[in-house]
């Protein structure tokens, strides 16, 4: 992918995070970028010294990070030949300490194993939503049992025109960061492509609700939700041409990316293609909005993101401010 030359990947002694490894070594090793990979732990309680033991909670901790580095270079071991790797070990309240770690480190992608637990029926973790929607670089969530390359990535986009100018410009610098991204990893792991949009013709519920009260209703509802699928057609021929410029046309032949306009809710839509695809990532923006600390993730993302089955690459738009900051 462009534009990334610093990854983290961050794992988990309890899961099987090979593949997640192996994913970041080949990506790091395409774009020539740094690669560090961490575990996470919590602090221990100060009720840890009630324990019968003479260790202090100090010393417990001590040896619960051994034991998390003991882990790390058994997981990079088979890849020291093939590159250098950088490991740490994290300690307090995950999501926090994985955003602050970004902050430090200037970090352009982290990608990490989904950890919701089996009795849930969803794919992501609390932690992993406080991620989607609070780190300021992309988040790529890689569900357990996901094959080793991608091989269907669809790209959820947004050309719509019923926003603020401002947030327009920031909708549009995200679609094209989105398509970016995704078509630099279909081309990095021979992956189809699919590039879908979701559009409604507002108040064309209302003008139906009317229509036994208005004439020539059936031909004049048709041509107002014809001029505006034209509009959103256009607005995404418009992206597309913008990525081709991007990427190359060469790229564009080569990945020959499918469109998919749909007329619908997003939130619907959206889930129900990546299924009917069976699509094995999904390539997203997650908030569209910049510079409000504190701003979380959109309604139509967060719905989108609680009714799909496979793994996601979500990425904020430039300028977004994260409510998490650093420590004094």
């Amino acid at each position: 992918m462009k534009s990334i030359r610093n990854i983290l990947c961050v794992t988990f002694p309890w899961k099987n995070c090979q593949s997640v490894v192996e994913r970041a070594v080949v990506l790091a090793e395409n774009n020539q970028a740094n690669l560090t990979v961490v575990s996470l732990i919590e602090r221990f309680a100060a009720a840890a010294e009630m324990l019968e033991s003479e260790a202090t909670p100090a010393d417990l901790q001590a040896l619960v990070v051994q034991g998390h580095e003991q882990h790390l270079a058994t997981l990079i071991e088979p890849y020291q030949n093939r590159k250098p790797i950088q490991t740490k070990v994290l300690t307090g309240i995950p999501f926090l300490e994985i955003v602050r770690e970004v902050l430090r480190s200037k970090y352009d992608l982290i990608i990490k194993p989904t950890e919701a637990h089996d009795w849930l029926d969803r794919l992501f973790s609390s932690d992993d939503m406080h991620l989607l929607r609070k780190c300021p670089c992309p988040v790529w969530l890689i569900k357990p049992e996901a094959p080793k390359t991608c091989r269907r990535i669809l790209a959820a986009v947004d050309v719509g025109e019923d926003y603020p100018q401002a947030e327009l410009q920031t909708r549009y610098a995200l679609n094209r960061q989105i398509l970016e991204m995704a078509g630099s990893l279909a081309l990095s792991e021979f992956a189809e492509l699919h590039i879908a949009h979701v559009w409604d013709a507002v108040g064309e519920s209302l003008m139906r609700t009317r229509a036994p009260f208005m004439s020539d209703t059936d031909d004049t509802i048709t041509q107002f939700v014809e001029q505006v699928r034209k509009r959103h057609q256009h607005n995404l021929d418009a992206l597309m041409r913008e990525m081709t410029r991007r990427l190359g046309q060469d790229a564009i032949n080569y990945l020959k990316p499918q469109i998919h306009l749909i007329n619908g809710s997003a939130r619907k839509e959206i889930p129900a293609l990546a299924r009917q695809l069976e699509a094995d990532l999904i390539v997203m923006g997650t908030v569209a909005r910049t510079g409000i600390p504190g701003f979380i993730m959109g309604n139509t993302a967060e719905a989108i993101l609680n009714q799909i089955d496979c793994s996601v690459l979500a990425i904020k738009p430039p300028g977004f401010v994260t409510p998490v900051t650093l420590e004094v």
